[in-house]
């Protein structure tokens, strides 16, 4: 790609605290900038970027990418200040609702999920996560998939966390057959789930085609507790998608979740499923 191309992504205008960090960022760059003399079009010439952009950044209307930083404070002599600010940026490069999501599973001391589409997010490679999201129509832009594919393997800190919450995840077999993209993306996918569902605080269950009664049916659930003993919910058979944190609410979510897994194959059965998919693929 050439350096005249994007060197951000576009920010989210509903992103209050995103616009904000963006337009600080995007100051302290103009105004080290003119502390030095250097005009636009030379300072877009030497981090490798045209004026326009420049001008996009400093004006708040995009998001740098890390590498723009790092250059900037290279040719303003900023001495690490504008390099410092890429904690903030990198949070902000991924959207409002995924950093809160990561936040409550940053905080959850017990996480259930059930997905029935795809292998969950949290279980997905970054190969298998692009392909998912190339495959999206209409298509999107190759800057968003890559911010996409980003803030989904960020969450993937959850199982790093010490102590590590318990995390529950039911899978479709046929999400476990689908070759999305070829069967090697597929046969290191099965393998990264085998490597995660035999992590002490992980179970993974598979719901086989051939089961006659499915309480899923209603779609995907997911529940998160917390240490004060709040949970909060999401299920698009349950108050139209949206999260919830009301007991009846969260009743019919935990009981549909508890029979699913009590229709699906045991963790045990299930990691040998995989493991045995994973000889045929």
């Amino acid at each position: 790609m050439s350096e005249e191309g994007e060197p951000g992504w576009e920010v989210d205008p509903d992103d209050e605290w995103g616009l904000a960090v963006i337009a600080t960022v995007g100051r302290q760059l103009r105004l080290r900038r003119e502390a030095v003399g250097m005009r636009a079009a030379d300072f877009g010439k030497a981090v490798g970027y045209g004026e326009d952009m420049v001008y996009k950044v400093e004006s708040g209307k995009r998001i740098p990418r890390p590498e723009y930083l790092d250059k900037a404070d290279k040719v303003l002599d900023a001495r690490g200040l504008l390099a410092a600010m890429k904690e903030d940026v990198e949070k902000v490069r991924y959207p409002k609702k995924v950093r809160a999501l990561a936040e409550m599973e940053a905080k959850a001391v017990e996480i259930a999920l059930y997905d029935p589409l795809n292998i969950h997010g949290l279980l997905q490679t970054p190969e298998y996560a692009q392909a998912l999201f190339t495959m999206r129509r209409p298509a999107i832009t190759q800057d968003d998939i890559e911010r996409a594919v980003k803030a989904r393997t960020s969450r993937k800190s959850v199982f790093a966390r010490d102590p590590a919450p318990e995390l529950s995840f039911v899978l479709e077999e046929w999400v476990l057959r689908r070759p999305l993209d070829g069967r090697s993306l597929l046969r290191q996918q099965l393998q990264h789930a085998l490597e995660i569902g035999q992590l002490r605080n992980v179970e993974i269950q598979v719901m086989p085609m051939d089961r006659p009664e499915h309480a899923g049916t209603e779609g995907g659930i997911e529940v998160l507790k917390f240490e004060d003993g709040s949970a909060v919910g999401r299920s698009p058979g349950v108050a139209n998608g949206r999260p919830v944190s009301e007991p009846r609410h969260l009743r019919i979510l935990e009981l549909r979740y508890g029979i699913i897994r009590a229709q699906a194959l045991s963790p045990r059965e299930s990691l040998a499923f995989i493991e045995q998919l994973l000889g045929e693929t």
